[in-house]
């Protein structure tokens, strides 16, 4: 058997002298790397930044990182400002998925309302084009793959890759992604982006993660329901809470969510810790009109 490791897997584990995964301790306690870029996905961002908020006012828990770059799910604009304060270095965030490992990336010299709002733009010979009506996000390009073994081509007309995820681009040319085709709740015939209420909920001080699902109602087509990952020591938040400060944040009543569940964690995906939305879908489906929605008063 060979011995323990006695370093650090990853950047994570080193910098911040933790097990990032494992419920077990680290075996190394390295001093800090002297990295001044690290990458990784929102769920690192997250992480540094609670890692951070355990350490005196003025420590620093990178003192030489300059950039944090990733990417792979989602960045709510609050957790960008976040990051960038609480860390002390520029954080950029691309677009991109297995058949395309480079779409977009942000630039470090952008302004922050754009590296906040957007997923960057694309590199020379990415052509995205984004489908009228739907929104939905299709590329073009050397670095598309050129198809999947033993199954039709996934390429339209013109050559391009329909991508199942929505967005759009803007007049400078970066892309905003809005959420995914199969992410879009549809509520009496309404539709309803899951991502929009998400980062709105993200706004919220008592919410550290939320993941929003579509559930089967026979009278709505789905009900929407708001699933919460809550910071330590934070108030119990109720369907009363969380409706008033999406209200107060601009959302329109229609898109209010029905239900209320919190978990103690998300489910999330091994390598990029992505939220796992069918896990959460088949937990609280239940079909019919569901079960009675948690925090109503």
């Amino acid at each position: 058997m060979s011995p323990a490791p006695t370093t650090p897997s990853c950047f994570c584990c080193a910098a911040s002298r933790r097990s990032c995964w494992s419920t077990s301790p680290c075996p190394a306690r390295s001093p800090p790397t002297g990295a001044t870029v690290a990458g990784g996905s929102t769920a690192f961002y997250a992480l540094f930044l609670a890692e951070q908020r355990k350490l005196p006012t003025g420590q620093r828990l990178l003192p030489s990182l300059r950039l944090l770059a990733g990417g792979g799910a989602p960045k709510p604009p609050e957790l960008y400002h976040e990051v960038v304060a609480g860390l002390g270095c520029r954080l950029t965030h691309g677009y991109a998925m297995t058949e395309a490992p480079m779409v977009t990336m942000g630039d470090p010299h952008d302004s922050p309302e754009l590296l906040a709002t957007t997923d960057g733009r694309p590199p020379a010979g990415m052509e995205i084009r984004i489908a009228p009506g739907s929104g939905e996000i299709s590329l073009r390009g050397p670095a598309v793959c050129r198809g999947y073994l033993d199954e039709p081509a996934p390429f339209d007309a013109d050559g391009f890759l329909p991508t199942g995820d929505l967005g759009h681009l803007t007049p400078t040319g970066h892309l905003v992604i809005t959420g995914r085709l199969k992410d879009i709740i549809i509520r009496k015939g309404e539709n309803i982006s899951a991502q929009e209420i998400e980062e709105l909920l993200h706004r919220h001080p008592d919410v550290a993660d939320a993941a929003v699902i579509g559930l089967p109602d026979a009278e709505r087509g789905e009900r929407v329901c708001a699933v919460l990952e809550q910071p330590p020591g934070s108030r119990q938040l109720t369907l009363a809470a969380v409706t008033a400060h999406l209200l107060d944040q601009g959302l329109a009543p229609h898109k209010l969510p029905e239900r209320l569940e919190v978990l103690a964690a998300l489910p999330r995906g091994a390598t990029l810790r992505k939220v796992l939305k069918q896990e959460l879908r088949e937990r609280f489906g239940g079909g019919g009109t569901g079960p009675v929605p948690r925090g109503t008063g």
